[in-house]
């Protein structure tokens, strides 16, 4: 009743009423933009696009659904749309096989790329919503058409019905389920393994901060060994916007010594978690007295008790999401 008081009271005009109506929606529903678009950025931009809507278009909110269906339609609708526009998001590893050899001088920025990027998840408390921005899970979201990625979120992980997702996209029951089909078989593919919340939780908090804390201070003392015995055998680590990347225990320790440890003179670090998954958020400076400015938020994927996964998506633009400051 409270709502749909609010509900009347935002169709005839009162700002303050819209408000408390999506307030406990925000979170879950920028997550989802997020999931379809791969940035940050994007999901905010789609999300305001999307309450805009929402509120000019609130006469057409007949109550026969809730609410939540209502948004997120208005959200997915939105998120399809400038995904089409703006294309698929990218990580290194999707555009070329690991480098043969150290890029130490000659790796600069990839311009015209749209790069997959991290996402700040502490408004996600729920493990399936912290599962479903993963990086794996989310990068695979992006080889799918936009279509089947909204049928994929909107099924799988948000328990919609599919004669509800075909309203949502107006579409047809037997195009939902063609698009989930689809999309599942791409996600198997490109996915495939434990999830992350699986792998922390059968570790344990302890034992994840610990290795986090060892991987950190390993970097930040130029201990090669250290380092090394952190990782599996495959390990990579890649990062964007750098088009080259490494594969292999023998190679990431080449990158390591040669550029982080040795032209990064003094660090310093804050744990996080990005994309529900531990993370670093590291800070370079030129000596152990000086500021140290923002430099990556590095997502780690473990498994087991190995890190298999390095992804240091570099740049300070990322480190407001987080609510980090922009140096140390």
């Amino acid at each position: 009743m409270e709502e749909e008081s609010d509900v009347a009271r935002a169709r005839a005009g009162d700002d303050a009423a819209f408000t408390r109506l999506i307030a406990p929606l925000r979170g879950e529903l920028h997550a989802h933009c997020y999931r379809i678009l791969g940035s940050s950025p994007d999901a905010d931009d789609a999300l305001q696009d999307a309450l805009l809507r929402a509120w000019r278009g609130l006469a057409g909110f007949q109550g026969r659904g809730s609410l939540r269906s209502w948004l997120y339609t208005v959200a997915t609708r939105t998120s399809v749309d400038l995904a089409n526009q703006r294309g698929r998001r990218a990580l290194p590893v999707d555009l070329s096989a690991a480098a043969d050899h150290v890029m130490a001088d000659g790796d600069e920025p990839l311009t015209g790329i749209a790069w997959l990027g991290p996402y700040a998840d502490t408004v996600l408390a729920a493990y399936e919503q912290r599962e479903a921005v993963e990086l794996a899970f989310v990068a695979a979201l992006q080889h799918l058409p936009g279509n089947q990625r909204a049928a994929l979120l909107l099924f799988d992980v948000l328990g919609f019905t599919v004669s509800e997702i075909a309203e949502m996209m107006d579409t047809s029951s037997t195009a939902v389920n063609s698009a989930l089909s689809r999309a599942r078989r791409v996600i198997a593919d490109k996915a495939a393994g434990p999830t992350q919340q699986e792998v922390v939780r059968k570790l344990g908090d302890a034992r994840v901060r610990q290795t986090v804390t060892e991987f950190a201070n390993a970097l930040e003392r130029g201990d090669i060994d250290r380092f090394v015995a952190l990782l599996t055998d495959d390990v990579t680590w890649s990062m964007p916007p750098l088009r080259h990347w490494y594969r292999g225990r023998s190679a990431v320790a080449d990158f390591a010594l040669a550029v982080p440890m040795t032209r990064c003179p003094s660090w310093r670090y804050r744990p996080i978690s990005a994309n529900g998954q531990p993370a670093v958020a590291f800070y370079v400076g030129p000596d152990a007295d000086s500021d140290h400015l923002a430099w990556s938020i590095t997502a780690l994927t473990l498994r087991a008790d190995r890190i298999a996964t390095i992804t240091s998506f570099l740049g300070a633009e990322h480190f407001p999401a987080f609510g980090l400051p922009s140096s140390l």
